[in-house]
């Protein structure tokens, strides 16, 4: 069942949904919902007061025309005039118009209804929308259940979309990861960290480029008051190893996201990395994070299992 589908009988009834209601409904930008209106006149038939939007059962029925229009590739003017001729064949199925360059939604499954929100607004390339929607889910859920819930799942499903279509999917697939950094980065922005805070070095095996969960990482450690030198993707072993010997990390966590990029011989190197006075050295607390290290753990060197974990396990060194 569509749980936004059961929000239209409610909707008729109380006089229909604001315009931020039915964004969230639709995993459209307010933005873009009043330039329909303003543009192609995809808009409400009735207004509270002569101003305010209200949208009823067969306004919102009308949008989701146009979003599965425009989620299929074609241009908002002409999928607006398709909807305003009301299309349509006997049964009220919409008839074809063209050719799709991208086809079906995301596969989320039983998603949080915010995953579904997201993956229209990838499809679309709505980018004003992903910023929306990321900052409410960051700013309901907090950093970790929104990262294991919301967006961990639908970049899944991106990814999983692009494997099986060639390339007409990257497009997505980049867009998406490039909102989730920014709104990655802009939950960590101007924090300090605590004094005497322990300081965890992140980055990527050599040659792995998948960044996003160590950024989801680096971004909640940095919430907790913990310090972080995050290097990001395919950092060389050399350099890691300097950067080891120059910071003195309490922690170094190395991300593989594929069996190919996990190096337990790098782990070992930086296992045995040792700096201070003779008699009072330190070495670094070890952990490696990722699909790549399944069935590839070394000896001794901790398993981070996900974000919580690691979240909890850095914390208490």
């Amino acid at each position: 069942m569509d749980p936004a589908g059961d929000l239209l009988p409610e909707a008729a009834a109380d006089g229909g949904l604001t315009t931020g209601a039915v964004a969230r409904l639709l995993g459209v930008a307010p933005t873009t919902l009043r330039s329909w209106d303003r543009r192609y006149g995809i808009g409400p038939a009735a207004r509270q007061d002569g101003r305010h939007r209200r949208w009823t059962g067969a306004d919102i029925a009308a949008l989701r025309h146009m979003c599965a229009l425009t989620s299929s590739g074609l241009p908002p003017a002409e999928a607006a005039r398709t909807v305003l001729a009301g299309t349509a064949g006997p049964s009220g199925t919409p008839r074809p118009t063209r050719a799709p360059r991208a086809s079906g939604p995301l596969p989320v499954g039983r998603a949080r209804q915010e995953c579904r929100g997201l993956a229209r607004a990838a499809v679309r390339l709505d980018a004003p929308a992903l910023d929306e929607l990321l900052t409410t889910v960051l700013d309901r859920y907090g950093l970790p259940a929104a990262w294991d819930e919301v967006l961990m799942p639908v970049l899944h499903a991106v990814g999983r979309k692009w494997e099986t279509a060639g390339e007409r999917y990257i497009e997505v697939e980049h867009l998406l990861s490039w909102h989730v950094s920014g709104a990655l980065r802009g939950v960590a922005a101007g924090r300090s960290p605590a004094p005497g805070a322990c300081l965890a070095l992140l980055a990527c095996a050599p040659g792995e480029t998948h960044t996003l969960a160590l950024e989801a990482l680096a971004a909640t450690l940095v919430q907790q008051g913990l310090p972080v030198r995050m290097f990001g993707a395919a950092v060389p072993a050399g350099a890691l190893e300097d950067a080891v010997r120059r910071t003195g990390p309490a922690a170094v966590v190395l991300w593989a996201q594929s069996r190919k990029t996990a190096s337990p011989a790098l782990v070992a190197r930086l296992d045995a990395i040792e700096w201070g006075v003779r008699g009072a050295r330190r070495r670094p607390v070890v952990c490696v994070a990722g699909p790549g290290w399944a069935g590839r753990q070394p000896p001794g060197v901790r398993h981070l299992s996900g974000l919580a974990d690691a979240v909890d396990t850095l914390g208490t060194l």
